[in-house]
């Protein structure tokens, strides 16, 4: 099983390189507002389980409701690449699909989280 694969946005601005010992594991995806609308799939890291190998300086950071979670996306090209997750600050959450050598439409067993009823949000959808 592989560990470590590179992952980048669609311009190719923001590349990144993945530390994931369980391979794409824990397939999700969540229905709260954000998700939702973006329709991604997602898999998780460590938070050392990422590092941003080239363009930092073109990633933006989109926070709301409780702003726990910091949803990174390229500022030139508008990719989401992965987030801090609000159910577990610990991870980052990670779009699949910037993952190279994956086609999000191939991946079966993709679990719905229900995100609408998060227990920390202040403010029901």
């Amino acid at each position: 099983m592989q560990q470590t694969h590179a992952a980048s946005c669609h311009c190719g601005a923001v590349k990144l390189v993945l530390n994931l010992p369980m391979g794409l594991a824990d397939l999700r995806r969540c229905d709260c507002s954000m998700c939702r609308r973006r329709g991604t799939i997602v898999t998780s890291a460590s938070l050392d389980g990422l590092k941003v190998v080239a363009g930092k300086d073109a990633l933006k950071v989109y926070q709301f409701n409780t702003a726990t979670a910091k949803h990174y996306f390229c500022r030139t090209c508008g990719i989401y690449t992965h987030h801090q997750r609000r159910s577990n600050p610990k991870q980052f959450g990670i779009n699949v699909g910037c993952i190279e050598g994956v086609n999000p439409n191939e991946l079966t067993q993709v679990a719905m989280v229900d995100g609408i009823n998060h227990p920390a949000d202040c403010v029901v959808e």
